[in-house]
């Protein structure tokens, strides 16, 4: 099974071009700079910078909302290739192929304009508790009941 599932920032806005023919299909390139989890020096910050490519209306979508900082989770597929570039050096390459990508924040939190600050989620036309500064949800007033385990 070749299957990716990654997380990152972009480190620049994607690079997208439309392929020749009666129906032009997107193609876009950007990079991902994806946290390390663990450090074997030591070091404050430790990122690996993985290539991705998107086709179709994936790539339509990079090319229309993502820009260079953007927070996003894609999955794809690993996939590799070489060419032989114009000092006759064969070049090898990996990239991930996107199959599915998505913000993994918001505007607001990310620190980009139009964001959705004040804005307040509703579920069921009842309004969802928001978090306090804490980082934990508000309880609602008028819950009585206990917790559901001992």
């Amino acid at each position: 099974m070749n299957k990716v599932i990654l997380m990152g920032r972009l480190t620049r806005d994607p690079e997208v071009r439309y392929s020749q023919g009666d129906s032009p299909m997107a193609i876009a390139r950007y990079t991902l700079a994806v946290d390390r989890r663990f450090n074997r020096n030591g070091d404050d910050a430790s990122a690996d910078f993985i290539g991705c490519v998107a086709f179709g209306k994936s790539g339509e979508f990079a090319e229309k909302y993502l820009r260079k900082g953007t927070k996003i989770a894609v999955t794809g597929r690993i996939q590799t290739g070489s060419y032989t570039n114009k000092d006759g050096v064969k070049v090898y390459t990996t990239d991930v192929v996107v199959e599915d990508q998505e913000f993994a924040e918001s505007k607001s939190s990310s620190g980009m304009d139009g964001g959705f600050a004040g804005s307040s989620s509703f579920s069921g036309g009842r309004p969802e508790p928001m978090a306090a500064g804490d980082g934990f949800m508000n309880i609602p007033d008028g819950i009585d009941e206990e917790l559901p385990f001992n």
